[in-house]
């Protein structure tokens, strides 16, 4: 007997990664990563850098999904961010429209989370541009898990928004198969000492 062995297509694999979580609290806002990247069912990164600065340092930009698409979308909000002045609101709507419209973004599998000293935004590949309710949001595999210990720590502690994006990022790390203990943190320049 002959067994056909049907050979694995490696497009197929998914790279699961993440968890991004941006935190206000008292005019403080933060942004915090994993460092984690994981094909199937392997760690090939531990110290992967998934967020950044943008506009002149005023834009605070994490992500998480498929690293290749998630540069594109980079890319794309950062030109969206330049034309028209450091707008997130504005930039995110846009690079949305761009996103759900065009057949090749359509394609990305990546989630951004951007913030400024204003706003908070998630931008899906389905053209969706969300600003939570909350002062906390998430996104990435770990997501649900930092966003839930934000949100307990925000109402029952006096920490700091730093300390609060630590201490849940730590949480997440302990659940989550996809989220490890190498954090990068970065906060937003405090709009009242500008």
């Amino acid at each position: 007997m002959v067994l056909a062995v049907k050979k694995k297509d490696s497009s197929n694999e998914k790279i699961r990664a993440t968890t991004i979580l941006s935190v206000r609290k008292g005019g403080q806002g933060v942004m915090a990563a994993d460092g984690q990247v994981t094909l199937e069912n392997t760690i090939v990164k531990q110290k992967a850098k998934k967020v950044r600065f943008m506009y002149n340092d005023q834009v605070l930009v994490g992500f998480a999904g498929a690293t290749a698409d998630a540069f594109s979308l980079f890319e794309r909000l950062e030109a969206k961010l330049e034309k028209y002045n450091g707008s997130l609101p504005r930039a995110a709507v846009e690079l949305g429209k761009d996103w759900r419209t065009d057949k090749i973004l359509r394609r990305l599998e990546a989630l951004l989370l951007a913030m400024d000293s204003e706003h908070t935004l998630i931008l899906s590949g389905n053209g969706d541009v969300i600003e939570p309710d909350e002062e906390v949001a998430a996104i990435g595999s770990g997501g649900p898990y930092a966003l839930a210990a934000a949100r307990a720590l925000m109402a029952h502690s006096t920490l700091d928004a730093k300390s609060i994006a630590m201490e849940s990022m730590k949480i997440a790390a302990s659940i989550c198969l996809y989220t490890n203990e190498e954090f990068e943190v970065k906060s937003l320049p405090n709009p009242e000492k500008r």
